[in-house]
């Protein structure tokens, strides 16, 4: 069975050539490797590797299934998504200084989550092409798929316990004067 990287730049109005460039440059490297990119309507479509504008989200899921590696932006949701098919992905921020995002709030996320092992965040193309060949040569890690999941359980407790304390705390008594004004 052929290797699949899919790679995905998200829906962002703003262009993300950097990224599609760089899988069109690994295509080039590994053409044994079959490369699929979505790669929005901003941006340019690949020279190389099979484009797809938009993914429906059946479509998106059934490619992150049979993809043996995964490259993407550093949306929340995309990595969620990527995450629960089982995959680390290789994750390239958009960044703000090359006007691919208004600020660097997905530099931020990679980075954070990319210590926590969530992803495996790529600042360079030679970082790219290191970690994807990394990744092409040891095949699909599913392994990692509970972190993400703890994290998710976690945040629900946390969520939980803070909304049962909002509410059994006791109401607000306004002042008279307040109530007056009423």
């Amino acid at each position: 069975m052929t290797a699949l990287v899919v790679a995905l730049v998200g829906t962002d109005h703003h262009p993300f050539d950097r990224l599609v460039t760089w899988v069109d440059a690994a295509a080039a490297r590994h053409p044994e490797v079959r490369f699929l990119v979505q790669h929005g309507s901003a941006s340019r479509a690949p020279v190389l590797a099979e484009g797809q504008e938009f993914l429906t989200h059946a479509r998106l899921a059934a490619l992150l299934a049979e993809a043996t590696v995964v490259i993407c932006h550093g949306g929340p949701g995309t990595i969620l998504d990527a995450r629960d098919a089982g995959h680390v992905p290789l994750c390239v921020p958009r960044d703000p200084r090359l006007c691919e995002h208004v600020d660097g709030h997905q530099q931020r996320f990679a980075e954070t989550v990319g210590r926590a092992g969530v992803v495996r965040p790529i600042g360079s193309l030679e970082e790219l092409f290191d970690q994807l060949d990394q990744a092409l040569t040891q095949g699909r890690a599913q392994e990692q798929a509970a972190p993400v999941t703890r994290v998710r359980d976690t945040a629900r407790a946390r969520l939980a316990a803070e909304l049962d304390q909002l509410i059994t705390i006791r109401p607000y008594r306004l002042s008279r004067r307040t109530r007056a004004s009423l």
